[in-house]
């Protein structure tokens, strides 16, 4: 089943997915607590605040926001789902370089998150799955 990026059944069933998964993907060391704001919503009021936060040694995506966050990432809906759904790097530089994405706070920690977070088999199906659910 698909669920549109962001909405509460996206969120819940990419939870599931990584939940599913969790003891069979290397934790993640560095601690980063992102808050996501995303513009031109095609559902809802037309905004939505989530957050990331690798604290637990997992990346967790919920709907929210986190109150002492390391930075805070606006940016358009179809570049979120460029960023976060799709994972493309060569999008996600012109988007910020076009200024479709705004970071304040401690850009390194951004930086620093890309670089860290594991890449196996494992989380390959996990993004895989998680790109399959989504509308």
């Amino acid at each position: 089943m698909s669920h549109q990026f962001l909405s509460e059944s996206w969120i819940e069933a990419a939870r599931d997915i990584r939940h599913r998964y969790s003891g069979d993907v290397p934790a993640i060391d560095v601690v980063v607590r992102i808050n996501v704001i995303t513009t031109k919503v095609p559902f809802g009021d037309g905004s939505i605040s989530a957050y990331i936060d690798t604290s637990n040694g997992r990346l967790e995506m919920e709907l929210g926001s986190i109150e002492e966050s390391d930075l805070t990432v606006t940016t358009d809906y179809e570049t979120a789902r460029k960023l976060f759904v799709e994972q493309d790097p060569t999008a996600s530089m012109q988007a910020f370089m076009a200024g479709r994405i705004k970071v304040e706070g401690d850009i390194t920690r951004l930086m620093v998150m890309q670089t860290s977070l594991p890449q196996t088999d494992k989380t390959d199906a996990v993004a895989a799955e998680i790109k399959a659910i989504t509308a």
